[in-house]
């Protein structure tokens, strides 16, 4: 089928340690952009939802069919790449299945995958086109990713969540400046933000995530707190309090020494995206920055790693 109007939606079932590598490989060859809906299970009578780390997820992406030509090409692209991505060993990949749709059908219908989502005691994250009834003490996020990455349903999201309420609960984001690195919605910098941070900055290599957080800042009326801009490290106004890191292993590595110099001496670095199989390599690359390792955390096969730069180190 070819007429304007109607995209080829191409969907790959995978496992949840495969989802940031599909979704790089389909968001190359997909302009409509990509979507990963995740399982979760309710609770709360139904009010709320908790993701499930145990199931797999499935990659969305959406590529014109006006050119029946170039469609067909970015199909094969898409299936050969999936095919070599087997090669590293990743958990189950599923056949790449495409389908015709109408962009009336597609547009907001991932919406429907992100449901109300409440991560620790207090934070709640709340899509924008639903509705939530907060409780007492509920730290209510009210978030839209649109194509960036971010939404509190990824495990690696939600351990950064988690230690971040905690990093609250323990008196260490008042007043704090906070870098974070890689910010993809804004999700990370609006949850230090509203746990008591002072100020935020995010940083992404990505346009559309930069946008994306000032547009969730205006939601959440955070607009002085949060500031984002599109770049990475080393940023001017280093050093910080802390620096939020939700990346990959070999990124990580690849930073380590940029990372801790944006730390003041006994500021505090959290590191996550990292596979536990990559776990070694991080722990190695933030050593030997004079970084000490204080805090680690999992789900499913995700780690979140927690360093503190020590008085003494230099870096450089």
């Amino acid at each position: 089928m070819s007429a304007a109007g109607t995209w080829l939606e191409l969907a790959v079932t995978v496992d949840q340690e495969a989802v940031e590598a599909v979704s790089e490989i389909l968001s190359r060859v997909a302009p409509g952009g990509v979507s990963v809906e995740l399982p979760f299970e309710l609770v709360d009578e139904g009010l709320g939802a908790r993701a499930d780390g145990s199931r797999p997820a499935v990659v969305r992406a959406y590529v014109p069919a006006l050119d029946a030509s170039a469609a067909a090409t970015a199909v094969d692209v898409a299936r050969r790449s999936l095919g070599h991505l087997q090669a590293f060993g990743l958990r189950p990949i599923g056949e790449l299945q495409v389908r015709s749709v109408h962009e009336e059908d597609w547009a907001d219908a991932w919406k429907r995958h992100f449901p109300v989502l409440r991560i620790g005691r207090r934070l709640v994250i709340r899509p924008t086109w639903r509705r939530h009834r907060p409780g007492r003490d509920d730290v209510v996020l009210a978030l839209d990713p649109g194509m960036a990455f971010g939404t509190g349903l990824h495990p690696t999201t939600r351990l950064c969540l988690a230690a971040i309420e905690r990093w609250a609960d323990e008196g260490l984001l008042a007043g704090a400046r906070v870098l974070d690195v890689g910010c993809g919605s804004g999700i990370l910098s609006l949850a230090a933000a509203k746990l008591g941070a002072a100020e935020v900055l995010g940083v992404d290599t990505d346009p559309i995530a930069a946008e994306a957080t000032l547009a969730n800042a205006r939601r959440n009326r955070l607009v002085r707190k949060v500031r984002a801009r599109r770049g990475t490290l080393p940023v001017p106004e280093s050093p910080f309090d802390v620096v939020l890191a939700n990346l990959i292993a070999s990124v990580l590595g690849h930073l380590a020494g940029e990372l801790a110099a944006s730390l003041r001496p006994d500021g505090r670095l959290l590191a996550s995206g990292i596979f536990k199989d990559r776990e070694g390599e991080v722990r190695s690359a933030v050593d030997a920055v004079g970084l000490s390792v204080v805090g680690r955390t999992e789900e499913t096969d995700w780690v979140c790693l927690e360093a503190v730069r020590s008085t003494e180190s230099t870096v450089g």
